[in-house]
């Protein structure tokens, strides 16, 4: 299997080639909710230099993709975790998580953004008590920056009705711990993106930045899957706020009070996506599929 558009090295390639039968050979190519990739995933090209073919295997949100990476029993882990009163508050003050019930709950892990700016100075004139739980990462450089001073794991920064805690960089598991704990997740890359859908909470996304934007184009695909059912005004503002967070403008503070006051219809959407997206076969399970010999 290669993976990310980076070839086998062809001495390898010849190698695979020499056996009998041969392996087969697989390009896991990158996450994409683009309309094409349905046409694309499975086709099969050939190698002339070897004879041999290989596959090219789309990871995506559809039934006629390769679906999600997803272990065995994820959702049903994550619905027994949050109904646990005392596992929740054992993990969380392990991770160094004082949660004040009464307030809002954020999770920020990203790349730097003019936006965190305005983030900020809108959740500390919220209505009600926030906390911001910032592990250690590009973003919380900035929110240092922003706050007029360096921030480390253990740090908390209040401003107006915003507590912001800084956390240690942490694990998968701890963090999707994070991901389920928390009313909104802004996330970053592919992996954390992934994971926010299956903690099945409203979600915004800082996707990688591409030349030529060519990342705006895959953003606006994934949200026209993401905002499917939504109301119309809601899912305006959900573009409206992803686009801005992935421009080099910052986001103005309005729209993120316009964020939180849709934050309740966002989140039954984000648990009804999770459940759909939850009804594919999960990624590994479709290439263990895939490479079943025909009948």
């Amino acid at each position: 299997m290669e993976a990310f558009a980076c070839d086998l090295p062809p001495a390898f390639v010849m190698a695979m080639a020499a056996q009998h039968p041969p392996p087969r050979w697989i390009n896991l190519e990158y996450l994409s909710a683009e309309a094409w990739v349905e046409g694309c995933h499975g086709l099969p090209s050939h190698d002339a230099a070897s004879g041999l073919t290989k596959h090219f295997f789309f990871p995506g949100f559809t039934a006629g993709t390769g679906g999600l990476l997803r272990e065995r029993g994820l959702p049903a882990q994550r619905d027994a975790w949050l109904a646990d009163a005392v596992a929740r508050q054992r993990d969380l003050a392990r991770l160094g998580m004082a949660v004040d019930i009464g307030a809002l709950q954020l999770s920020l892990f990203g790349y730097e953004s003019p936006s965190i700016a305005t983030l900020i100075d809108a959740l500390a004139a919220h209505a009600h008590p926030v906390q911001l739980w910032v592990p250690e990462s590009r973003s919380l450089s900035v929110a240092g920056d922003v706050l007029g001073r360096p921030l480390r794991a253990g740090d908390i920064v209040q401003r107006g009705a915003l507590a912001l805690h800084a956390l240690a960089f942490m694990d998968q598991d701890d963090y999707d711990r994070l991901l389920w704990q928390c009313d909104l997740n802004i996330v970053r890359g592919e992996d954390s993106f992934v994971r926010a859908q299956w903690a099945a909470r409203p979600m915004l996304w800082h996707i990688y930045p591409q030349e030529e934007g060519a990342h705006l184009t895959k953003l606006d695909a994934f949200l026209d899957r993401h905002a499917e059912g939504l109301p119309a005004e809601v899912a305006t503002r959900l573009r409206a706020l992803h686009r801005g967070w992935n421009s080099t403008t910052a986001v103005p503070v309005g729209d993120w009070h316009a964020l939180l006051g849709d934050l309740p219809r966002l989140a039954s959407h984000a648990r009804q996506r999770a459940v759909t997206l939850g009804t594919q076969d999960d990624l590994a399970t479709q290439l263990v599929m895939f490479n079943q010999p025909p009948i």
